[in-house]
């Protein structure tokens, strides 16, 4: 498996909640389990005290993304390294699962479960794909939906870093609220033109002798 995908377990568990919103999905063990995806194994080591300490590491990664959002990376790699050192990985390599035209086995990193808790594997995964993404494409590619009131989080892969929004819903939101906006504008002014222009005529009452 490759690290690259481990940055979505910080994705999914970021965008469980949506502060603007006021929405919060992750509220039981079965929405803790959930995140994990196939990952089944894991995601049975969970208990109803995992909740709040998901909830706890959701808030450290939303940091690391806001921070990246404003453009501080020193501070998002901060927040982000304190997670690596408090949830450290166990990378084995692995192949078994994967093979090639040929029959061999295509190698490859994995990150193995962690024997703790749920909350601590989790973790772990998550700041290390993270960790992953931000080191090979940049700070910069960490961001928040900016079609308010979204901010959920997303990792930007485009070729051009010009990705703005999570999903193409938010993005065509965005561009029909700022069509509609431009329209508003255009017609304001078209108004003010108008009568301004009325005002501009001279009268066509007789004057008096």
């Amino acid at each position: 498996m490759e690290l690259a995908y481990y940055s979505d377990y910080a994705v999914r568990l970021v965008n469980s909640e949506e502060p603007a919103r006021g929405t919060d999905t992750l509220t039981s063990v079965e929405a803790v389990r959930e995140l994990f995806g196939g990952n089944q194994t894991a995601a049975r080591r969970a208990t109803e005290a995992d909740v709040t300490r998901f909830r706890s590491v959701r808030a450290r990664l939303r940091a690391v993304f806001e921070a990246a959002d404003q453009g501080d990376e020193t501070l998002g790699v901060d927040l982000l390294n304190s997670l690596l050192l408090e949830f450290p990985v166990s990378p084995q390599i692995s192949g078994h699962d994967l093979r090639d035209d040929d029959g061999r086995p295509q190698w490859h990193l994995h990150l193995a479960d962690h024997p703790s808790n749920a909350t601590a594997g989790y973790a772990a995964i998550a700041a290390m794909g993270l960790a992953f993404h931000l080191t090979e494409y940049g700070v910069d590619r960490l961001g928040l939906c900016e079609a308010a009131p979204c901010r959920n989080a997303y990792l930007d892969t485009s070729t051009n870093r010009s990705r703005r929004y999570c999903s193409d819903r938010c993005a065509t939101r965005a561009n029909v609220a700022a069509y509609r906006a431009r329209k508003r504008q255009e017609a304001g002014r078209t108004d003010s033109t108008g009568r301004a222009a009325d005002s501009a005529q001279p009268s066509t009452e007789s004057t008096p002798r």
